[in-house]
């Protein structure tokens, strides 16, 4: 065939690029990417990103209030020291509580990712 031959076939020269485009699917190289895998990397790092936002706010609306209250304290309008320490000991224990959820939220995750995967793993084993 002539090299010249794609360019004279626009639509094949089409096809060309577009194969070049994919990602190699040979065996040994590595598992294949499907579009459904794909989609649900994208869902999980959207709501990766859903729970980082929340985070974010969460922290920031507490940041604020600390600052307040450390200008409070510093101004000498602040609470007596008997009822200042366990506002900050339900402070932390709250945000330990934020932080518990997030993290059995992220096992969650994982877990049904894992279950997914497993699910997927014995569909194959079941068809051969």
């Amino acid at each position: 065939m002539d090299r010249t031959f794609p360019f004279r076939h626009r639509d094949l020269l089409e096809q060309l690029h577009a194969l070049e485009a994919q990602p190699p699917n040979a065996p040994g190289i590595g598992p294949a990417v499907s579009r459904a895998s794909l989609q649900a990397d994208l869902l999980a790092a959207q709501q990766r990103t859903a729970r980082q936002a929340t985070r974010v706010q969460y922290l920031e609306r507490l940041l604020s209030q600390l600052l307040g209250e450390q200008a409070w304290r510093e101004s000498g309008l602040g609470a007596p020291d008997d009822i200042d320490q366990p506002k900050q000991r339900i402070i932390m224990l709250e945000q330990q509580t934020v932080d518990l959820r997030l993290h059995l939220e992220e096992r969650d995750q994982d877990l049904n990712a894992a279950r997914a995967a497993n699910r997927e793993l014995m569909a194959r084993l079941n068809t051969r």
